[in-house]
This record gives C-alpha cells, sequence and structure tokens, in this order.
C-alpha cells in the first residue's frame, strides 16, 4: 500500500482488484525506463513544461490511442504518421503550448523538436512519439523546447516520474500519477503511468495526456488490444465539459526487463488485463474529479434495449448544464434528467423512462413517485453521485462519469490565454 500519500484507488466505482498493489509515488519507474521534466520557459509559471520518457527495453513494445477530433493538433498528426506506434522508445511531451492550428509551421516545429529528442537519447526518430498541452493556436517555441530536451535527456533517471508527471500539466489541480505491482501467475511485474486532464474533457477520449509503462513482455497486438479496450471503459468514459480536444493520447509502453512474458489467451494476459483496466479507469475519474473548479462527480448509467441510444442519453445527461449544475449544488433536482433525456431521444409519445439516484427510485415510466427528499438531498451532498436510468429495451448498458459545473470552472476558462 502506498505510505504517505492517500491510496491511489480512491472511488467506489473502481475497487482495487486483488492481485494488483500499490507502491509509494516515490518507488520510481518500471525497470527499463528513465524520465526527466526541465523547465523551459514555456509556461508562464516558470514550472516544469518539457518532459521525456525513454524505455531501455532492448525490444520495446508499445501501443498508442489518440484523439477522433477533425482538427489534430500537429503532435498527434506527426506521431500517428511518422512513428512505428507498436515499437515507441522515447515520447516528448510539453504543455503550455498545444501546437494544435498552427498548420504547415506547426508540423514543421513538432518534427524539429522530435528530431532533437531522438538525437539527445540517440534512437530513430520515428520510434519518438510526441505529445503537447495547452493553449490551441499557439506556435510552438522551438528554441525553448530544444533547451528543455538538452536538460532533461541529461537528468533522465527512474525516479525521474514526478518530473515528468509535473511537466506535462497544465490547469490540474493535482498529479495524476501511479506505481502499481502486479501478481501475475508467471511473476511479478510492475505498472506505473502518468496523466494529465483538468478541462475540455469529452467522451470519445478527453483533454488528457495518458503514458503508461510496464516492464511485463507482450506482444504488439496483445498491447493493442489491451490498451484499446481499457481506453474505451476509461477515458472514452469521461465527460467534464463535453468539449473534444485536438491533442489527447494516451501511449502504453513496455519494457519487457522483468522477463515476465504475458502471452496471448492466457491467464497472466487476463490478470494484467484487469490491473491496466483498473489503473485507467480510476485516472479517468481523477481526470474527472480535477475538473476545473469541481466540486462534485456523478456517474450515469443506462440500460436500455439499444446501444447507441443508451449512449446517446449517457452523453446528454452528463453534458447537460442544467444536471450538472444541480449536481454542483447538491439538489436532486431529477427533472433535470428528464428534461435531458427527452432532448436526446425526441418524438410524440411520452417515453417511459425510469430514474434512480443513489440508489433510490425517482421516476417510474415517466412519472414521478413518491420518495423520502430529505434523505435524498444528504446522498446527493457527498462527493460522489450515481443516476441510473432505465430506458425500454434490454440487453444494452453504457456509463459516463462527470464533473459538475461550477462558478470556478467560468471562471478559469474565461481567463485561461490572458
Amino acid at each position: 500500500m502506498s505510505t504517505g500519500a492517500a491510496p491511489f484507488f480512491g472511488s467506489r466505482w473502481v475497487p482495487a482488484p486483488a492481485h494488483v498493489h500499490e507502491l509509494g509515488l516515490d518507488a520510481g519507474l518500471p525497470l527499463g525506463f528513465r524520465a526527466a521534466g526541465v523547465a523551459a520557459g514555456i509556461k508562464p509559471s516558470g514550472r516544469p513544461d518539457v518532459g521525456l520518457l525513454v524505455c531501455d527495453g532492448e525490444n520495446p513494445v508499445s501501443a498508442a490511442r489518440f484523439t477522433s477530433s477533425g482538427t489534430p493538433a500537429a503532435p498527434v498528426i506527426l506521431t500517428r504518421e511518422r512513428c512505428g506506434l507498436d515499437s515507441l522508445r522515447v515520447v516528448l511531451a510539453n504543455a503550455g503550448c498545444a501546437n494544435a492550428a498552427t498548420g504547415r509551421r506547426g508540423l514543421e516545429d513538432a518534427a524539429k523538436t522530435q528530431g532533437a529528442a531522438a538525437a539527445a537519447v540517440g534512437v530513430a526518430t520515428a520510434e519518438v512519439a510526441l505529445a503537447s498541452t495547452g493553449a490551441i493556436s499557439h506556435q510552438l517555441p522551438v528554441d525553448a523546447m530544444i533547451k528543455g530536451i538538452l536538460g532533461a535527456s541529461s537528468g533522465l533517471r527512474r525516479a525521474g516520474d514526478a518530473d515528468f508527471q509535473a511537466a506535462i500539466q497544465t490547469t490540474d489541480a493535482f498529479e495524476k500519477r501511479a506505481n502499481l505491482q502486479v501478481e501475475l501467475p508467471s511473476g511479478t511485474v510492475r505498472l506505473s503511468a502518468q496523466c494529465k486532464g483538468a478541462g475540455m474533457i469529452s467522451p470519445r477520449f478527453a483533454t488528457m495526456l495518458c503514458f503508461v509503462q510496464s516492464d511485463a513482455e507482450l506482444s504488439a497486438d496483445t498491447a493493442d488490444l489491451l490498451l484499446g479496450v481499457c481506453v474505451a471503459r476509461s477515458f472514452d468514459r469521461a465527460s467534464v465539459d463535453g468539449q473534444l480536444s485536438t491533442n489527447d493520447t494516451a501511449i502504453l509502453m513496455c519494457s519487457g526487463a522483468s522477463g515476465v512474458r504475458v502471452a496471448s489467451e492466457s491467464e497472466d494476459e487476463l490478470l494484467f488485463g484487469q490491473a491496466l483496466d483498473a489503473l485507467l479507469r480510476e485516472l479517468a475519474i481523477k481526470m474527472v474529479a480535477d475538473g476545473e473548479g469541481a466540486a462534485r462527480i456523478a456517474r450515469v448509467v443506462v440500460r436500455s434495449g439499444n446501444q447507441p441510444g443508451a449512449e446517446t442519453v449517457a452523453r446528454a445527461v452528463a453534458n447537460s448544464p442544467l444536471v450538472k449544475a444541480a449536481l454542483n449544488g447538491g439538489d436532486p433536482n431529477w427533472g433535470r434528467i428528464v428534461q435531458a433525456v427527452g432532448a436526446a431521444m425526441p418524438g410524440t409519445a411520452p417515453l417511459p423512462v425510469d430514474i434512480w439516484i443513489e440508489g433510490t427510485q425517482v421516476c417510474s415510466a415517466g412519472a414521478a413517485i413518491p420518495f423520502d427528499e430529505p434523505a435524498l438531498a444528504r446522498a446527493v451532498s457527498r462527493r460522489e453521485v450515481e443516476y441510473e436510468i432505465g430506458l425500454p429495451g434490454e440487453g444494452a448498458e453504457t456509463e459516463v462519469f462527470f464533473s459538475d459545473l461550477s462558478h470556478d470552472y467560468v471562471s478559469i476558462n474565461a481567463d485561461y490565454t490572458t
């Protein structure tokens, strides 16, 4: 168990698997990894803003997922087009500038920093993934980036994950980092992760960067399969404000340095996947909890006979400013939920929707039913609140984690670039 800090697994919605044990945040990265983060002057605050993460494994394996935005940032475009996504060795990340909507120059600037990182670490350019976060439309300060690359490359170490974490954060109120030990039938392996995200977060990914490292030995197909499944159950389920980012990036890198092989379709794969799933789901919830100005978070579960319909309703509720404002105020105003459901599923016949809040049914077949209002008011004043929605039919179910809408959210985003 982690000592000297709050446990990583803190949400009731993500129980820690029995074979996963938390290590302290000072435990360092898994075998075969080094990291560093330095201040290069990109952030006005003077805090770390350029990070390097390096895998020293003999035959590293990786997998990656990116934003589905139609206006992807230069680092996303370049990484997808120029890198071998199954054999990445290095991540070059920066905060303070998204390098998005920057045209040809943005791509050229990203390429310059990619080449500089490759030279500094001594790897091929195609082995260097890029990730940026910050304000959109600003040109990447290449000179500052190169200064940061040189500084970070000279400071790489296994205990450098805290500095790397600091270098990827923007409006985050707290770090989202974990070091885990995973017991598998074939042996013990490590999982570490560094994640950022607090605003411009929507299902279909988030305004987030997440980097996961393991010393387990996985095939490229297994790594890609597991990352894809786990991202779909975590970051794809997170919403702060319903806004899709230009820079979303999630990368899993495996060094194989532990000597423990996770074979396809084995018990090792199942248990490793469970550990990765819990890790990413908890990180996604921490992002939602860190939603700019957030006081409360919620989980909406929708059940119906139609998966697209369930997904539409879940997102409509999670992104409703009325539902989110009620959540912020600890107000069990379930009428806001009915409104959001109806707007998502327009029609002429009344929809027989059922609604539960914290296990208390408040609406049956589209009509109000008696319930203990004082008790429910107390229940929704907690940090985590759960809504359940039942629609006609069976067989489909989905969920979305979301944050409330606060005065602070408006203040933060009104002044974001000034």
